[in-house]
């Protein structure tokens, strides 16, 4: 997203355009992250054609990547901060249950009900930036402390209102989107591949959205700013406050998507949505290239960090492999992964020093 200067090379010289393009492309962590997910999902398929079966494999791959990529995308958003967000998969049970209850008690349609589980999740979000804002705390006890509460709010809820600890009436159009796919559409004579589940499209107005808000937004790059040097950007004029309680309702909103979309697919919202997101949420985004410690996020290369984890872990258990073992292999790969910027960077600097 940013233009990099190479501290490598020596003052006065300067380094061709094709060089310097064919450089960064193989120094570039998301044409590394591509690398790996497409050997890795032609390996497993060789090793075992089963993987390759489009009903029971690579729809159900291509679905959970696209919930889980609105997970990354949520934690992304107050990475960009310094933050972190450990309530994000509670932030979406609550926008779940919200929805959930307006499909329930109020009899409302698909998208009136989404709209207000998504506000739900957005409000939460810019509560829990405020909160943070106001009382100086750490955003990781904010959050942890937001988990808590949100968790007994759910239960008590659920409990309060359905006999099944669950809301499960389905509004029109629900199954559709949740087990549809393009291979239900038409023009003409043109039909669209039944592979891709209909709930990508979510996902993808949701990574073009970032991506612009990130890209070409001046609130995306005071966010930036607010992650990298939080005194900096408050003596540049940037409001800081702000921009953090804006961090977090973004991030809320966005965990609110991904909770209607495994609710939707899964056709009940409960409490338990959105119980596995939260390890998932940091595994994308720090795949993809997004910093810890902020001012730096990859939107494509959360989406790729998302798909790399789930084909790993869809194509071990294919394979047969049990929990343990399928574990350790998923970390060891994970590892790898994060190892690779390093590792292009040892082996590609003396190349360009060489070369300039």
């Amino acid at each position: 997203m940013t233009a990099v200067l190479d501290p490598a090379a020596p003052k006065g010289t300067r380094t061709p355009p094709t060089r310097r393009r064919v450089t960064g492309v193989l120094t570039d962590q998301r044409v590394a992250l591509a690398a790996i997910v497409i050997v890795l999902f032609v390996g497993f398929g060789v090793a075992n054609p089963m993987f390759f079966n489009s009903q029971f494999v690579i729809y159900p791959l291509l679905r959970d990547t696209a919930t889980f990529t609105v997970v990354g995308l949520a934690q992304m958003c107050a990475l960009s901060i310094g933050h972190m967000n450990l309530a994000v998969g509670r932030m979406a049970a609550v926008a779940a249950m919200a929805a959930g209850f307006c499909f329930e008690r109020l009899h409302m349609g698909l998208v009136p009900g989404s709209l207000i589980g998504l506000t739900t999740g957005a409000l939460v979000g810019a509560l829990t930036g405020w909160i943070i804002v106001k009382s100086q705390v750490n955003s990781f006890v904010v959050t942890l402390a937001m988990d808590f509460a949100l968790l007994g709010l759910v239960s008590l809820t659920y409990t309060t209102f359905t006999d099944a600890a669950a809301f499960t009436t389905k509004p029109p159009g629900m199954d559709t989107l949740g087990n549809g796919s393009l291979g239900g559409y038409c023009i003409g004579n043109l039909c669209g591949a039944p592979v891709i589940p209909l709930l990508v499209f979510p996902a993808l107005v949701a990574l073009i959205a970032v991506r612009y808000l990130y890209g070409w937004t001046r609130l995306g790059r005071e966010l930036l700013s607010t992650g990298a040097s939080l005194r900096a950007s408050r003596l540049s004029g940037i409001p800081s406050d702000r921009r953090v309680i804006q961090a977090h309702t973004i991030s809320g909103l966005l965990a609110g998507l991904a909770g209607l979309m495994l609710a939707v697919a899964s056709g009940s919202f409960s409490a338990a949505v959105g119980s596995e997101f939260m390890i998932p949420s940091f595994l994308g985004p720090v795949l993809g290239g997004t910093l810890l410690t902020g001012g730096a996020v990859s939107v494509l290369g959360t989406m790729l960090g998302t798909m790399l984890t789930l084909v790993i872990r869809q194509g071990l258990t294919v394979q047969g492999i049990g929990l343990e073992t399928l574990n350790i292999a998923l970390g060891f790969v994970l590892l790898l992964a994060l190892s690779t910027q390093r590792l292009r960077t040892v082996t590609w600097r003396p190349w360009r020093r060489s070369r300039a």
